[in-house]
Order: structure tokens, then C-alpha cells, then sequence
């Protein structure tokens, strides 16, 4: 994973001089990092499939056997990684404690009292949302702005590619009073698409042409997005200091929330993301992520270096790049501009899915995104970091396909009674130790919140916290291969060419009707079912083990629905069930954006969702 170009010799002096473009660190440091990770992810998968195939090697290999140790080699090295991230970023925030220096050095200049001189396009990308509602976080985020003293330093763009016309003409009439009422006070642009060419990245790209030449910088939002002034302020202030710093990404939290889905998903995320995120950028630095909103990117060098192409065939895996952001970072970076992730909580927000229906529908369309990264490897002018980070997000979607291959290829070995033999000890140990590496990032950001001062404090209390934390554990456990069914269904479905359709999306907590769950969740229904009949007939004892995987599967429509239930989502929020911090201490921006009450959703949004997400019907 290192990269290809090396220092030409390991004095203090060369090698102080070999930087990165931004002249941020030593490249042959960064070098010699990301030798590290991969000797710890390789020789880490190597052991573990070796025990793997030790263990299968019982009673002799069959093809069984060998689709089962495939499986395994690909669904471990995400797995392996991020738990080697998660090491890796604890121990810089609770040893060594110099991740300043060591990871993010460029922090220092969005402290200082520098002016703004740079000038920043705001830009707001919509699809059929709710015009009222996406506007109204743009609107705090121009009064969080203007609270700076700085706000006549940012113009404002609403870039729309809705094609419901109420809708449309809707979000036109509210920017039509939007600007009336700061008629002299803000530069504030409506623009609407009548055909979305090239997704979110064509309606970008569309601003960059007819627009770019006036800015500096450009800070992409998306519907649910929300940034304070002061956050905003201090990453001008870090791309004003590092002119060759070409995308600068926010840590993204989430904000409060009356739906129990996305205040479990999120309180997870709040702390899986920590210390994952501090380990990775310690071994990615000037090849690190871009999450396509929240962030600030340099106008000029993205016009130049970050047109995506076309890629030949028709859709899903030909046609326009559906998950535009990691590849727009891997052209700048190969344009010779840095892209760095400020590993550190701040004021930067976005909504989650209010259901599991929701939070799939979303996933599946960054699946199909990544899964066009084949076509992609082999852009020129990448760097070799930036290629293997376009595999990894690859990797990160298959491997859940992989774990569903892996346990149906178990079923079937287990049906023809060629599981009897096995070394129970190596198969147990291996299990557990697989599973404590996945829950390792969640383990590792709760410690290093419990551990900070006043850490456990901000998220109202010792009690709170671990049942919080409790409860997120245990429901994602049963979730997770919900979902993984979910995305392995859909990408067999590539092959036939079912896509996803980009549209709006649901952002606000409502009721998921039984029947609509039904509808979405059959599949992983049924697929429960039978794994615990195969198991239960030909080795009962494996049950105790593979009980979670089979309990959520088998009640993945139950938990849709709970999770979506208005009565819990607001017993949640009543008594600070799997709270943030921001629900204690909320900032200025959030004071008015709390979520409204659920609602029942109309008919036919929801037949509409179920048949999107089911997998026999998707597309």
C-alpha cells in the first residue's frame, strides 16, 4: 500500500524535505505507515484464514471447503481494518496523545484570527425534498455565518435537479422570499436542472462551469445538511494557510432525532467513527476521504482535474459515476492536491435515515455507486494510495456479500454432514475473535469517550451512556445481517441490470406499517427460517452461536417496525435514549431544527419504498 514514489535517502534533512504537496508532513513517514497497515491487515487475514482452513481441513478439502475459505479472504480484510484503524486511532488519542502533529497538523491554522478573504460558494443540491425543510437548514447556516462577521464572504446556490413540478415550483417561490427578504445583504442563486445528468455530480459539475470562475472554494451540502459559521470558518482559514490543500472533509455527526432507528444508528456511529477515523487518517493523510458534502474543495483545481467520466455500457455499472466523491478525491489528489479528513468532532451535522427501510434504500444506492469503482481503477495519474482506497470501498460492500455466501455455504456443508469433526475449540475462538474485531471500532470510541474529560458527562450521565450504549450494540448485532442480506440480493441483481433510482429521500421520523416491512423484509424472513431449520436438524449445537445472525433475521419486520414506532422514538427522546451530546448542550443552529413528531406516511410513498427495496422487484 505504499506509494510509489520513495525518498532517495533516509538522512533527517532529505527526508524533512520530501512533503506532501501541501507541505504538511513526510511523505516517506506516510510511506512508511501505510507499510505498516498493510503488514498488520495482511499478516492479521493470513492467520485468521489459516485457522479458517486449518479448521475446515478436518476431514480433507472439498469445493466446499475452498468457497469457504474464499469467502472468508474476502470478507475479513474489512473487517481486520478497521479494527487495526481503530487500535491504531485510540492509542493515538489515549497514548501517545501527539495526533496533532502526527496526523492532523494543518488544525493549527483554523485556530488563528486570520480574515476570510477567500470567497465561498454555499451550495445546496435538491432533488424532490422538502423544499421548506432543506431551506430552513441553509437559511441557520447563513445566520451562523453572518453571527461571524464574515458573511458577506460567502454567496449562497440552490441547485436543484427536482422534477416533480409543485415541488419545483415551490422551491422557487421560498428562495424568491428568501432573497427578498436580504434584497442587498447576500448573494443568493436559484438554479434548477431539467434533467439530472450525472446525478449530484453532474448538478456540481453544472455549478463549476456556469459558476466556479467567481470562487475560491466551494462547501457542498446535501438536503439534510448542516454546518455552523465558526466550523466553516476555521476550514477557510486551514485552505487560505495550505493553498495545495485541494478538499477538506468535516467529521459528519448526526443530529437529534425523534425516530428510535436513527438515534440508535447514530449514537453508534458517534462513537464507531472516533477513533476509526483518527486511525485511518493517520495512514491515509493526504489521500483521505471526501464524503461529497461538508466539506470545503478548491474551485479551480476541481474544475480542472475532477471531471468524472462516463463509463462505457449502459446502467447500473456503465453510464454516470453514482458515487462521485471518493473518485473526485483520488483525481485531485493525483492533480497534485492534497485531500485531508479533520479527525476530530465539530460543528458539522447531517439527519439519518429515519428507518431501516430507509437507512437500506440509501445503502443500496452506494452500493451500486462502488461497485462502478471497478471501471475506475485504472484512471491514470492516481496515486497507488488513492487506488487501493477506490478497492477498499469495493471491498467494504462485498465482504457483506461474502458473509452471506460464507454462511449458506456452511448450511449446505452442514446439511450433508460434513461438519461433524471439527476442532470446536479453533472454531470457537476464531468466532469470537472475529466478532470482537468487528465491534472493536464501537468498543474503542466508547472507551475513548468514557475516558475524556467530562466525555460520558456530555451524553447526560454514566447511566445513559451504557445503556445507550447496551442497546445500539445489541440492536446493530442483529441488524447487521439484515442488512447484509439486503445488499447481497441487490448486487446479484446488478447482473440483470437492476439499478436504484435517485430521488428524494425520507428525513423525517414516521410510522412503518407492517405491511410495508413485509413487503421490504420477506426475503431475509424466510432466508432466517431456513438457516435455523438446516441447523437445528444437522448440528443443534452450532445454534447458541450463530443465534444472533439467525434472531435477526428471523425478526427483521418486527425491529423495522419497533424501531420505527412513534411511541418508542418519542420515549427515546423524552428520557435521552441513545442521546448525543448535542441534546444536552444544544448550539444555536440546532435550537430550532429539533425533529417533528412522527407521522403516518401515505400509501403509496410507502409501496413506493417496498417495492424499491425489495429484492425481487428492485429497479
Amino acid at each position: 500500500m505504499s506509494e510509489l514514489t520513495t525518498p532517495h535517502c533516509t538522512t533527517a534533512k532529505d527526508e524533512s524535505a520530501h512533503l506532501t504537496p501541501a507541505g504538511l508532513q513526510s511523505a516517506s513517514t506516510l510511506n512508511r505507515r501505510r507499510v505498516t497497515i498493510t503488514a498488520l491487515v495482511g499478516g492479521t487475514v493470513a492467520v485468521l484464514t489459516a485457522l479458517w482452513a486449518h479448521l475446515l481441513g478436518a476431514n480433507g478439502f472439498d469445493v466446499l471447503d475452498v468457497g469457504l475459505i474464499a469467502c472468508f479472504l474476502i470478507s475479513a480484510p474489512w473487517t481486520v481494518l478497521g479494527f487495526w484503524n481503530a487500535i491504531i486511532g485510540f492509542w493515538l488519542l489515549h497514548v501517545d496523545k501527539r495526533w496533532r502533529a502526527r496526523v492532523a497538523p494543518y488544525l493549527a491554522a483554523g485556530n488563528s484570527d486570520a480574515p476570510i478573504n477567500a470567497k465561498t460558494a454555499v451550495l445546496m443540491t435538491l432533488r424532490n425534498e422538502d423544499p421548506k425543510r432543506a431551506l430552513a437548514k441553509l437559511e441557520r447556516v447563513r445566520r451562523s455565518l453572518d453571527a461571524t462577521g464574515f458573511g458577506r464572504q460567502f454567496h449562497f446556490y440552490v441547485l436543484s435537479d427536482t422534477s416533480d413540478p409543485e415541488i419545483a415550483a415551490e422551491e422557487e417561490k421560498l428562495v424568491a422570499d428568501w432573497r427578498a427578504g436580504l434584497v442587498g445583504k447576500h448573494h443568493i442563486v436559484y438554479r434548477r436542472r431539467k434533467e439530472n445528468t450525472g446525478f449530484k455530480a453532474g448538478n456540481i459539475r453544472d455549478f463549476v462551469e456556469r459558476f466556479g470562475a467567481d470562487y475560491d472554494l466551494m462547501l457542498p451540502l446535501d438536503a439534510d445538511s448542516l454546518m455552523s459559521g465558526p466550523a466553516i470558518l476555521q476550514m477557510v482559514r486551514i485552505m487560505q494557510r495550505h493553498p495545495r490543500l485541494g478538499i477538506l472533509q468535516s467529521l459528519v455527526v448526526g443530529t437529534p432525532s425523534n425516530s428510535a432507528f436513527a438515534r440508535i444508528f447514530q449514537f453508534g456511529m458517534r462513537h464507531g467513527m472516533r477513533s476509526f477515523t483518527m486511525g485511518s487518517a493517520w495512514w491515509q493523510g493526504d489521500c483521505g476521504p471526501f464524503w461529497g458534502h461538508n466539506a470545503l474543495v478548491r474551485v479551480k483545481p476541481f474544475a480542472v482535474h475532477c471531471h468524472l467520466p462516463v463509463l462505457p455500457g449502459d446502467p447500473p455499472l456503465g453510464g454516470y459515476v453514482l458515487s462521485h466523491d471518493q473518485v473526485e478525491a483520488a483525481m485531485m489528489r493525483g492533480a497534485g492536491y492534497e485531500v485531508r479528513v479533520m479527525p476530530v468532532e465539530g460543528e458539522s451535522w447531517e439527519d439519518n435515515p429515519p428507518t431501516l427501510l430507509d437507512f437500506s434504500k440509501r445503502d443500496m444506492r452506494w452500493c451500486q455507486g462502488n461497485m462502478q469503482y471497478w471501471r475506475l481503477l485504472g484512471l491514470p495519474r492516481l496515486t497507488l494510495t488513492s487506488r487501493v482506497q477506490l478497492f477498499i470501498a469495493i471491498m467494504m460492500y462485498l465482504s457483506a456479500a461474502a458473509w452471506m455466501a460464507m454462511v449458506t455455504l456452511g448450511a449446505v456443508k452442514a446439511a450433508s454432514g460434513k461438519l461433524e469433526g471439527l476442532d470446536p475449540v479453533i472454531g470457537i475462538g476464531l468466532f469470537v475473535t472475529v466478532i470482537t474485531m468487528s465491534l472493536t471500532p464501537k468498543m474503542t470510541g466508547l472507551a475513548d469517550a468514557a475516558l475524556a474529560p467530562g466525555g460520558v458527562a456530555r451524553y447526560g450521565g454514566a447511566l445513559r451512556f451504557s445503556l445507550g450504549a447496551l442497546v445500539e450494540i445489541l440492536f446493530m448485532m442483529l441488524l447487521a445481517p439484515v442488512i447484509a442480506f439486503a445488499l447481497t440480493v441487490f448486487m446479484a441483481g446488478l447482473v440483470f441490470r437492476r439499478s436504484v433510482r435517485w430521488n428524494g429521500q425520507a428525513r423525517d421520523a414516521y410510522r412503518l406499517t407492517w405491511r410495508t416491512a413485509i413487503k421490504g423484509l420477506w426475503p431475509q424472513t424466510l432466508f432466517g427460517a431456513a438457516l435455523i431449520a438446516v441447523f437445528a436438524v444437522f448440528v443443534p449445537q452450532i445454534l447458541p452461536w450463530i443465534a444472533p445472525m439467525v434472531v435477526g433475521l428471523l425478526l427483521a419486520v418486527p425491529l423495522a417496525v419497533l424501531s420505527a414506532s412513534p411511541q418508542l422514538g418519542a420515549w427515546f427522546a423524552r428520557w435521552g435514549g441513545c442521546a448525543i451530546p448535542e441534546e444536552f448542550e444544544m448550539p444555536a443552529e440546532l435550537r430550532d431544527d429539533t425533529a417533528p413528531a412522527p407521522v403516518e406516511l401515505l400509501g403509496e410513498i410507502e409501496a413506493s419504498t417496498a417495492k424499491e427495496l425489495s429484492p425481487v422487484s428492485a429497479g
